[in-house]
């Protein structure tokens, strides 16, 4: 089994949450590479953390921690010419960490483990806060093999870990959760504006709602996902790139390689994206 003394780690993909992976990691003992495709970005992690920073030509490990924005990113780390697999830069394994459709994520793991590498299929959830203190949930899919022997780099990120499947069910259960998490949000925002329109102030009723069935994730923390487009803002992340844009894209092409409709996830799309960047606005 792989360990701390006996494996490096590189991360891939440096923004609201490679950069906190990297420091559970190296807070579990890992001796940490990072790379970012903004070089400065990467060089300024890697003072703090007391890691090294390398390009992406240059990146080399015994296992690559990929948390790149999409799912053109992490075909080109790990597939395209000049990427891990066509320099030989893995030594044991892969860890997928990026949301992506479980197209993807089986197209990577397939390459892969052509070439003996294991490979997970491992998105989280929890938050840039809860990845710094390796705190996330991670949805694992892979082969029972692949899960043992990356296991030890998967925890020191998420201290729950649930294994869903073959490759490719990580990243089906990670947009199954983004659908639960934005149909919540969409449902407390309505009910805001409803309460609104009646005099009733935001905090009252999420108190209300916290002791009653309303109660959910999304009111518990209330506030995330302005601070979190607030974040985005900081790093420069392309709108389009942020989670209530790309994943509910991504859910809506999921849903319609298998066939499904849904209904209720489509009418999301085209409007929760905008009252997040409202709101972080706002505040």
């Amino acid at each position: 089994m792989i360990s701390p003394q006996t494996s490096s780690v590189a991360v891939v993909g440096l923004g609201n949450l490679g950069a906190p992976v990297a420091h559970a990691l190296v807070a579990a003992g890992w001796p940490v590479t990072v790379s970012d495709r903004n070089e400065q970005r990467a060089v300024a992690l890697a003072d703090q953390l007391g890691a090294r920073a390398v390009s992406g030509s240059a990146v080399a490990a015994d296992i690559v921690v990929v948390v790149v924005t999409d799912d053109a990113a992490a075909r080109s780390v790990i597939l395209e010419p000049g990427g891990l697999l066509d320099r030989d830069a893995v030594g044991r394994g892969v860890v997928l960490h990026s949301t992506v459709l479980p197209e993807t994520a089986q197209a990577i793991a397939t390459a892969c483990e052509g070439r003996g590498i294991a490979v997970l299929d491992a998105p989280v959830s929890g938050g840039s806060a809860r990845a710094r203190e390796g705190d996330l949930t991670a949805m694992v899919g892979g082969t029972a093999t692949a899960l043992e022997e990356l296991r030890p780099v998967v925890e020191s990120v998420a201290s729950t870990l649930v294994h869903v499947g073959p490759p490719g069910a990580g990243a089906a259960a990670k947009l199954g959760n983004q659908v639960m998490m934005f149909s919540a949000l969409a449902g407390v925002f309505e009910a805001i504006d409803l309460a609104s329109a009646h005099g009733v102030k935001t905090d009252a009723l999420l108190q209300v709602a916290q002791s009653s069935t309303g109660a959910s994730w999304v009111t518990e923390h209330w506030g995330f996902f302005p601070e979190t487009a607030r974040a985005y803002d900081e790093l420069g992340t392309p709108t389009a790139q942020r989670p209530w844009f790309k994943d509910l894209d991504e859910i809506a092409a999921a849903a319609e390689t298998q066939g499904l409709t849904l209904p209720w996830t489509l009418a999301l799309a085209g409007t929760i994206g905008e009252r997040i960047e409202r709101e972080a606005g706002q505040r």
